[in-house]
């Protein structure tokens, strides 16, 4: 799925600042569904991530993609080729880290070109394999990655010991 009017390219420096809002925004909607799972972002999470993704550029391994739509960068992802993970019992893959379109330009196809064009990137850094992990509420992504042929292959669970930590928003 190509559209003429969308863009996805590499992430340059220039663009840090923005993924870095993007980030956060993503660590928002995150501990927005377990708030006992997922950190929360402070007053200076932006800049922190726009530093850390700023740092990953240009490494051989590392791919960070931006959507950009009327001039507009509008998503982006980062994902990396690793080595064998024995914690995960996988060889070498590559993982992408992060997915992320603004809400109101979801459902227009920019996270599945995103998606593809990192598996392409991710394929010419040598992978064979890619694995992402998404969130148990994040059904609109898990419908996403199944459409682009990712399967589920992992459930991470999670015990609160500290029963006065469980939000609300805990499913239990």
């Amino acid at each position: 799925m190509q559209d003429p009017d969308v863009e996805i390219r590499p992430a340059t420096v220039d663009d840090a600042v923005v993924l870095g809002g993007f980030g956060a925004e993503l660590i928002d909607l995150h501990h927005g569904w377990d708030s006992a799972r997922f950190i929360s972002t402070g007053p200076s999470t932006s800049e922190r991530y726009a530093r850390y993704l700023g740092d990953q550029l240009g490494k051989p391994d590392v791919v960070v993609l931006v959507a950009v739509q009327a001039g507009s960068v509008c998503g982006y992802t980062f994902a990396a080729v690793q080595g064998y993970d024995y914690m995960a019992l996988r060889g070498p893959a590559g993982v992408i880290h992060d997915i992320f379109v603004e809400p109101h330009r979801r459902r227009q196809g920019l996270g599945r070109m995103l998606l593809d064009a990192t598996a392409s990137a991710l394929r010419e850094r040598g992978a064979t394999q890619v694995v992402l992990s998404t969130a148990y509420r994040n059904e609109a992504g898990r419908r996403l990655f199944a459409t682009a042929g990712y399967r589920p292959t992992m459930v991470e669970m999670t015990l609160q010991l500290n029963a006065d930590e469980v939000g609300p928003d805990v499913v239990r």
